[in-house]
């Protein structure tokens, strides 16, 4: 735990934004969002509570600035495998576009995670300002995504790219949330092998879900 001095420039009010976020990153890849408290965050930066809310005005803003960030880190990755679909025969590319996102996704599980409480718990709590700084820098990134998956894609189109994003996020939100389940499911699950029907892992559940909604989205 590291503890601040007085932050007395633009210069150091930022550099403690920063601490913020990146420690509540690092404990997001321990704990699931449901159990990051402002109080812990608090100790392991340094920060009174009080001093921490004068930076963001609650937890759940905290946890939307990340998820923002997570996003533009997701798209990095994502637009590259994108690129490489472009490059793939015709026949193959809706079956390796689902590929990409599937594979990306899964290798962020903080984002899969802060997806899952996004309209739940991130959204709450919050001020219609930071809500408007939240949405505005998701529509930036939505309409990065949107030119990705067009040029990968064509027959897509604008309105099915648009749709296929929007549906991508719930579902990987909702499938993360049921692949990740409590340790008492995780502990039935455990002694009754006849439960094995109903647990799902996250990246065969998403991929079928994600190929019928392409191929549902697709022409005939």
């Amino acid at each position: 735990m590291t503890t601040f001095q007085r932050a007395r420039s633009a210069e150091q009010r930022e550099l403690r934004r920063r601490a913020i976020l990146d420690t509540a990153a690092a404990m997001l890849t321990e704990m699931p969002v449901a159990e990051l408290s402002l109080n812990e965050l608090s100790r392991r930066v340094g920060l009174a509570k009080s001093n921490v809310l004068k930076y963001f005005e609650s937890r759940e803003a905290v946890l939307l600035e990340l998820w923002g960030i997570e996003f533009n880190a997701w798209i990095d990755d994502l637009q590259p495998a994108l690129r490489d679909v472009e490059a793939a025969a015709a026949a193959q590319r809706g079956e390796q576009l689902v590929e990409a996102v599937v594979r990306t996704l899964a290798a962020r599980p903080v984002f899969c995670d802060l997806l899952s409480a996004q309209a739940s718990v991130l959204e709450r709590n919050i001020s219609a300002e930071v809500a408007l700084t939240f949405k505005r820098a998701a529509l930036a990134g939505y309409e990065r995504m949107l030119t990705a998956l067009v040029a990968s894609l064509p027959q897509l189109g604008v309105e099915g790219a648009a749709r296929l994003i929007a549906s991508t996020g719930m579902l990987a939100g909702a499938i993360w949330t049921h692949t990740h389940p409590t340790a008492a499911i995780l502990a039935a699950y455990e002694a009754e092998p006849a439960l094995a029907p109903l647990r799902q892992e996250f990246e065969p559940a998403l991929r079928e879900a994600l190929t019928s909604l392409l191929y549902g989205l697709l022409p005939r």
